[in-house]
């Protein structure tokens, strides 16, 4: 299998290949700094800078059967990551931007991360708690109490916070299959953003508030798995003027976190040839 790091440039609507490699390859975010992207690959971390494209490796100290929920805070300073350990499953740490040993901030196991505040206060991950198998949305400010979002309706996934900070969009199957929802980021007004026969995925919306993206699996598909027909998907927040914008081999690993450019005229993926 090929990995294909891409990056869709919004203005011209067109897509090229910023690094191709026999590794593979998941979840690209871009660096607040603007001049790299940051993937895992095979349980590790590694920056790709874009004058230069290679991986990087970054440091994670014992952190290394890393999976593809990480990001950037929106200063630089600080990478979180998502790790699992032998008998507690996923957790969720941080490390310095430069690399370095992680600091678990997820109060249980298993946590997965997948959106930071604009602000830089606050955490969007979801949660398996109590026993139960059910994934929840959940906030956190760093070094808080976590709260619950979303109440066990469903498998609800994928949360990243709007422009403002004021709302997550995520993606839930509540009514039968993945849809995308929105909500306020105190888990109020709750609501599907649009219903279509395809099964919707890691929403996410751009940073000057202009566009969201979500991933497109074939109706009937179950979770989010990979090496599917998927198609990537573009609209406005309020989930108007849909249309797919590339179709590619992909799904898990092609943007599971957020991945948009910082001034919003591009954003990155992962496509994968069989």
């Amino acid at each position: 299998m090929r990995s294909f790091l891409e990056i869709y440039d919004i203005a011209s609507g067109s897509t090229r290949t910023l690094l191709a490699t026999d590794r593979h390859i998941e979840a690209p975010n871009w660096y607040p700094s603007a001049d790299a992207l940051l993937i895992n690959a095979e349980g590790r971390l590694f920056r790709v800078p874009l004058a230069d494209p290679a991986l990087i490796p970054v440091e994670t100290g014992i952190a290394q059967r890393l999976n593809n929920d990480h990001g950037i805070s929106p200063d630089g300073s600080q990478i979180v990551i998502s790790s699992h350990h032998e008998g507690q499953g996923s957790q969720i740490y941080m490390i310095p931007a430069k690399g370095g040993d992680p600091v678990k901030i997820s109060p249980q196991a298993p946590s997965w991360w997948h959106g930071w505040s604009p602000d830089g206060k606050t955490l969007t991950y979801v949660a398996a708690r109590g026993g139960s198998r059910v994934i929840d949305v959940y906030t956190m400010s760093i070094g808080g109490l976590e709260t619950r979002l979303t109440g066990g309706e469903g498998h609800c996934d994928g949360p990243d916070f709007s422009a403002d900070g004021a709302q997550i969009y995520y993606n839930c199957d509540r009514d039968g299959h993945a849809q995308i929802w929105v909500m306020n980021a105190d888990g109020s007004a709750q609501r599907k953003l649009f219903a279509d026969d395809c099964v919707n995925w890691f929403p996410h919306p751009s940073p000057d508030g202009q566009h969201l993206i979500y991933l497109a699996y074939p109706p009937g598909t179950l979770g989010h798995p990979a090496n599917l027909a998927v198609a990537l998907c573009l609209c406005n927040p309020q989930g108007q003027n849909r249309r797919r914008i590339a179709e590619f081999t992909g799904g898990q690993g092609t943007m599971n976190v957020p991945n948009w450019a910082p001034d919003s005229h591009a954003f990155a993926f992962v496509r994968y040839e069989i």
